[in-house]
């Protein structure tokens, strides 16, 4: 449930003249453009910005995963729970742009999922399926009738592929979207043929410090530039995108300019008009309702009834923000609307009812701001268990009581709502989850700036001036329906070594259900205190063992709490597992461990639990005594995300010149890492990132330095150990290094010539730096073997 200062926040950064703005400038356009990307972020958020609040086109952003491959800045959300994050800051950078968005891949289970780096089309497509994402984009074009569509990358070799594969299929998309021979399941779904009338590619290199587009971009054909600002805000299009692009934070967006960037160069690379000349991105497009009234055939009923509505809605933007007569122009534009859509003939509405419609929903949103009706919209709690009873509140406020004719509530499935009490003030229903209710999806496949979101929400009808108005309002937060007992074991996985004494494995289970562990042959349980104990057979053969516990008689789901300032609370379900790999793992003798980590990854937590003794380093553990530990790790990102890092690091190379081994995890360039200052020693990291990675996590690796001791000892490296790795080998690899530091290991992606930077490792003083770029956080949590052997020899005394 949020908080007093959780709804103080949401009050100061959502003010009512600026909603009353910004729902007035969408009814100057009847223009629909759509931004294709394959990840939260990918989108053009200050030319959306412009497009939006500028042009008043309405604005959809395409997204074919949910970027649960790849990285967290902020915290330990991996895989589903990262798609969920990422979920939630991409709505929320929408909202910034009153955008909408359509999800074109639904989560990890999905075939269109965000499954690592790619540097080619083609091998996205082998994942994803060319003709699924291809007619996902065909139904996206045929639901949201975009005249405009405009991938975000180009299509050349140097590029993300799955960026490249989003701009393949979007063009391809675009012939078959109004071919009524294609996909016609989409028909018996309602949907008819679209046309999109203009395809623009961006004219500029998706370069900087992550891609490396290998030829220059298209023409300009269009070069849109922009100097004016947006008018409620008095602020440049170019801000208010790092407005949004600031929510996308797990991937550390959000940069400060002094300048907002203004412009955006286009290449029109298909147009339903064919070849043209252009002068204005709006040029040949039905940009305003006057535009429609100039369709041929039209009766002049019609004509004069959309020039009247395209009058009145200019004149409540002019009388902004005198709200009685912005109702008053409104009224009258929605009167008009609606004559035009009676009278219109057949083929005028196949091609335009569906602007005019919007008008309408939008007109409808706009009176209700204008006339300060507001609801706000509570689910206590917001997460119900089948077979439970909760309550919905909706809070009237401003003029509210007197407008609100009803209210219908959009419930998940299972859940009723049963009216309990009204007053001027509030309508309050009480919520019932049948037993047998299914739980909510955790991945929504749409989100809206007009609300109607997630999978709960309530339709207001307000009478204003004698028009009846429906608005969709969203819950405050999104109800839930999880499962009736959430099972957290602490902790799930254990590695234990082949040769080990230790076959005695104790957790806990919290739960408020009878938790069970169904046991594997030769495996022994037992509780007592409030702990489970799991006994191993005495011989163990190497591997995982995954065993599913049971709440209740039922597969166990832990529920984990994720919340961050900028998006919220919100949470992410998934089976739990108790996971045992049993494996040839030696420990070095005497290492004591110091972990220093920016909380992306979980190494600190696996060192642990391969038995090692392990000391998280805080800030006055950091400006302590150092010599204390024989081995200092690094965490990935950390020297960006940690002051005190940062401050100690000639404390650092102290430490290593007198005799500790320091081992820092892969860094990009912008985590706050100086070549010539973060390691001990010059180690320059590659630039643009897209050529220093091997993406594929079965390229072959070729161990330059085989009686290297990080290679030999306490376990020697063999192939074997670079079997079973996950999603890639390695990313932001070394460059260039001092010729102190040796280089270990060979790798590369096919066609590609062999990287040497993924580890290399210096004598330094009396100790040893050694940096890696291998992806060893994550082949830690996916628990593969050679991952926990390679990582033991890392962190040996010097």
């Amino acid at each position: 449930m949020l908080t007093d200062r959780d709804r103080i926040e949401k009050q100061k950064r959502s003010l009512s003249l600026t909603r009353l703005h910004r729902a007035l400038s969408r009814l100057t356009s009847t223009v629909t453009m759509m931004n294709t990307g394959a990840h939260p972020d990918d989108e053009h958020n200050g030319l959306l910005a412009y497009l939006r609040l500028g042009l008043g086109m309405r604005v959809i952003v395409a997204c074919s995963t949910r970027g649960e491959g790849g990285q967290n800045a902020l915290g330990p959300e991996r895989l589903g729970a990262l798609g969920i994050l990422r979920s939630r800051e991409m709505e929320e950078a929408a909202r910034e742009l009153d955008a909408d968005i359509h999800w074109l891949g639904h989560g990890p289970e999905d075939p269109i999922h965000d499954f690592g780096f790619s540097k080619n089309g083609d091998r996205t497509f082998d994942r994803w399926g060319e003709k699924r994402i291809v007619e996902r984009l065909v139904r996206a074009y045929r639901q949201e009738r975009p005249d405009i569509v405009l991938p975000t990358f180009l299509d050349v070799p140097g590029q993300h592929g799955h960026h490249r594969a989003m701009t393949r299929a979007a063009e391809t998309a675009i012939g078959l979207a109004a071919d009524p021979a294609a996909f016609p399941e989409h028909f018996e779904e309602g949907l008819t043929p679209w046309q999109v009338a203009k395809f623009y590619l961006p004219a500029w290199s998706g370069g900087g410090d992550t891609y490396d587009d290998e030829v220059p971009p298209p023409a300009t054909t269009l070069p849109l530039t922009v100097a004016s600002f947006e008018p409620v805000s008095g602020v440049s299009y170019g801000h208010i995108g790092e407005w949004s692009r600031y929510y996308h934070a797990s991937q550390g967006m959000g940069r400060w300019r002094d300048i907002g960037h203004n412009s955006w160069p286009l290449h029109l690379k298909l147009s339903a008009e064919g070849t043209v000349a252009e002068s204005a991105i709006l040029d040949s497009l039905p940009s305003r309702l006057a535009d429609l009234a100039r369709e041929t055939d039209l009766p002049q009923g019609v004509v004069d009834a959309l020039m009247r509505a395209d009058g009145a809605i200019g004149k409540a933007i002019e009388r902004f923000p005198e709200r009685s007569a912005i109702v008053n122009a409104l009224l009258q534009a929605a009167c008009e609307i609606e004559k035009a859509l009676e009278q219109a003939p057949e083929a005028f509405r196949c091609a335009h009812e569906h602007r005019l419609r919007r008008k309408l929903v939008e007109i409808d949103a706009a009176l209700c701001e204008a006339e300060q009706v507001f609801v706000r919209a509570v689910a206590e709690p917001a997460e119900l268990s089948p077979g439970a009873i909760g309550r919905l509140t909706l809070h009237l406020s401003g003029n509210a009581g007197a407008a609100v004719v009803n209210a219908d509530a959009r419930l998940p499935d299972g859940v009723s709502a049963g009216l309990k009490e009204t007053s001027p003030l509030q309508i309050a229903y009480e919520l019932t989850s049948t037993a047998d209710a299914p739980l909510t999806r955790q991945y929504q496949p749409g989100w809206s700036s007009l609300g109607g979101n997630g999978n709960a929400s309530v339709d207001i009808r307000a009478q204003i001036g004698g028009r009846s108005v429906t608005v969709a309002v969203d819950l405050e937060e999104q109800l839930v329906i999880a499962p009736r007992h959430s099972l957290t074991l602490q902790p799930n996985a254990f590695i234990i070594p082949v040769e080990s004494d230790g076959r005695k494995l104790t957790m806990k289970a919290a739960s408020t259900g009878h938790v069970g562990l169904s046991t594997p042959p030769g495996w022994t349980i037992s509780q007592a205190d409030g702990a489970t104990t799991l006994s191993a057979p005495d011989v163990i053969t190497p591997g995982l063992v995954t065993i599913t516990p049971l709440v209740d008689g039922q597969p166990a789901m832990r529920i984990s709490p994720i919340a961050y300032p900028h998006i919220g609370h919100t949470s992410f379900r998934e089976p739990e597992l108790l996971r045992v790999l049993a494996l040839d793992l030696k420990l070095p003798e005497g290492a004591k461990i110091g972990y220093v980590g920016g909380g992306a990854d979980r190494v600190g937590l696996w060192l642990g639990r391969m038995g090692l003794d392990v000391t998280e380093l805080d800030a006055q553990a950091l400006s302590g005594d150092l010599s204390r530990f024989t081995t200092i790790v690094v965490g990935i990102f950390a020297f960006g995300i940690r002051k005190d890092l940062a401050a100690a690091t000639a404390r650092l190379h102290r430490f290593v010149e007198e005799g500790g081994h320091l081992l820092t995890l892969y860094h990009r360039p912008v985590d706050g890492w100086q070549p010539d200052a973060t390691p001990p020693k010059r180690i320059d990291i590659g630039s643009p990132s897209v050529r220093w990675r091997v993406t594929d996590p079965t390229a072959e690796v070729t161990v330059l330095e085989p009686d290297h001791p990080l290679l030999c000892g306490p376990n020697r490296i063999t192939s074997a150990d670079w079997n079973g790795w996950d999603k890639e080998r390695g990313l932001y690899f070394a460059a260039r290094w001092d010729d102190a530091y040796v280089p270990l290991l060979a790798m590369h992606d096919p066609e590609e010539q062999p990287l040497k930077g993924a580890l290399i490792s210096a004598e330094i003083g009396k100790g040893r730096h050694t940096h890696t770029s291998l992806v060893l956080h994550h082949q830690l949590d996916k628990l593969t073997s050679g991952a926990f052997r390679l990582l033991a020899n890392l962190v040996q005394p010097a």
